[in-house]
């Protein structure tokens, strides 16, 4: 079978929720994020690009239920060129990723445009449909920014708790302080504001028009553990997870190009990394913080190599506890992981931060000249999912 490699990486700045990116729809952002990264590769005739593998956890509003599709419309490719929307929630774009790649290596597709969006911000409202018509009593409408809605109540309760609440039950079964949490949450705003201003980032992220955000707006230069120890818990009174150390809600965009071997020619550049090796995991619903930690075992397995072979990993920071857990069990150096910061500062729109890791991670293994690198996410309900990459440079 071809390998399937990634040529270019692009992303929009992170928003924070109702800033500098609210007034953006998801498909303009993923228009603009599509457009970023072919701008890249101007050589690259549109009609050379088999399809659009796009993700995207919400979907309920102008996500338009098949937000790839939209997006690519709008950022101007053929109306000939095929689109579909992913949803695996958080891991959505990464998903997305590793479909495009399989869809390469089985011969289906040469080139495909991957990625993700997400504005948290604009998530509507939703409304149930009544049993039957004209009801009397009053309906509430539920939020579709984050978690669960509408659950179902033959679900058990034990799987159905908050996504805080179960980073709580984890914290108090591997006995992850508190303090433990700000000090990994400050080194991660730490990191992202030495990468912005050393300019790491300039290559990576393009500014949407209509919006003056140029940088991640969540970074917090200022970032200190007596700060964030004067934050209250969010979850439960005496909890350890504050608005802190976890990562908020965001609006963005991240775009990859993958494409065969042959498809340096139309592209006309050298790969940035080959897709080495892909794994999935799944357990219990409020175990999900931990299934990283598996699917990451079963890339690396699938990619020929181990742990002790990597060079960098980037890990989504979806709550400081449940990074602390992957780390911890990998075993590995944790000066190699989320070396430019992690989603507690940089930011977590959900469709968009599994396809801003692997941009990253190329960037990473391209400057520093490591062959092999990780890049995974854990997903609500019980999921995760993780890439290796073998740098080409």
């Amino acid at each position: 079978m071809p390998a399937a490699y990634i040529y270019s990486a692009a992303r929009t700045p992170f928003g924070r929720f109702s800033g500098g990116l609210a007034a953006v729809r998801p498909d303009d952002l993923a228009a603009a994020a599509m457009s970023a990264v072919l701008a890249k590769t101007p050589a690259l005739e549109r009609a050379e690009i088999s399809e659009v593998v796009w993700g995207n956890a919400n979907g309920a509003g102008e996500d338009n239920r098949n937000v790839g599709r939209m997006a690519a419309l709008l950022a101007g490719l053929p109306t000939s060129l095929p689109a579909t929307t992913v949803n695996r929630l958080c891991g959505s774009s990464l998903d997305a990723a590793m479909i495009g790649s399989r869809s390469i290596e089985t011969r289906d597709s040469r080139i495909v445009l991957v990625g993700g969006t997400e504005s948290m911000s604009r998530a509507p409202w939703v409304l149930p449909k009544p049993d039957r018509a004209f009801p009397a009593e009053d309906l509430t409408a539920v939020s579709t920014t984050l978690g669960w809605r509408l659950v179902n109540k033959q679900m058990p309760t034990e799987w159905t708790v908050s996504l805080g609440e179960a980073n709580e039950l984890l914290a108090d079964r591997l006995a992850i302080s508190r303090d433990r949490q700000d000090e990994f949450a400050v080194r991660s705003h730490e990191r992202a504001t030495a990468a912005w201003e050393s300019g790491f980032y300039d290559r990576l992220v393009t500014p949407v028009a209509g919006s003056a955000l140029r940088t991640d707006e969540g970074v917090r230069p200022d970032a200190g553990v007596e700060s964030l120890a004067r934050l209250r818990p969010a979850f439960r009174p005496t909890g350890t997870i504050t608005a802190g150390n976890a990562s908020p809600l965001n609006d963005g965009a991240a775009a990859l190009l993958l494409g065969d071997e042959q498809a340096a020619r139309a592209i006309c550049t050298s790969p940035l990394a080959r897709i080495a090796g892909r794994g999935m995991h799944a357990l219990d619903p409020q175990d999900f913080g931990l299934a990283p930690i598996r699917a990451a075992g079963i890339a690396l397995a699938r990619a020929g190599i181990g742990w002790s072979d990597v060079g960098a990993i980037e890990l989504n920071e979806a709550f400081a506890v449940q990074s602390l857990a992957c780390v911890d069990a990998w075993g590995v150096d944790p000066e190699i992981v989320n070396s430019k910061g992690g989603a507690i500062a940089i930011g977590h729109p959900l469709g968009a931060s599994g396809a801003r890791l692997i941009g990253t991670l190329c960037a990473r293994l391209q400057e520093s000249g490591e062959r092999w690198g990780v890049a995974a996410i854990c997903i609500g309900v019980g999921q995760g999912l993780a890439i290796v990459l073998e740098n080409q440079a």
